[in-house]
């Protein structure tokens, strides 16, 4: 009886095994798609003149405040919000909020 159940438990791994092997290797055909990853720190609208009127050392004036939340977008959908940090002298972003994937959803569902 104790052999019986060690043959099921053997091969219940080896279903696991071939299971998390071929998830695997689904996983591995996404890989390698590029994504456009940008980082808005605000907007603003100007008219083609004031456009014209910037110059080095000009300042534009954006929608948001100082220590406001910056927002990161994964094709033009936003994904999370995060701070600026700086590492190795460049700039990066620390990520304070992850959409949820079904806030995700709902954000596509709404845009429709």
């Amino acid at each position: 009886m104790a052999e019986e159940n060690e043959n099921k438990e053997v091969e219940e791994e080896g279903v696991d095994q071939e299971a998390g092997d071929h998830a695997e290797r689904e996983l591995d055909f996404i890989l390698d798609i590029p994504l456009e990853l940008s980082v808005e720190l605000g907007k603003t609208k100007m008219l083609v003149n004031d456009l014209l009127q910037l110059g080095q050392g000009s300042i534009i004036e954006l929608n948001k405040l100082a220590g406001e939340p910056l927002e990161v977008y994964i094709n033009r959908k936003l994904i999370a919000r995060g701070e600026v940090v700086v590492v190795n002298e460049k700039f990066g972003v620390r990520l304070t909020d992850v959409i949820t994937p079904i806030d995700r959803v709902k954000s596509l569902a709404a845009e429709e």
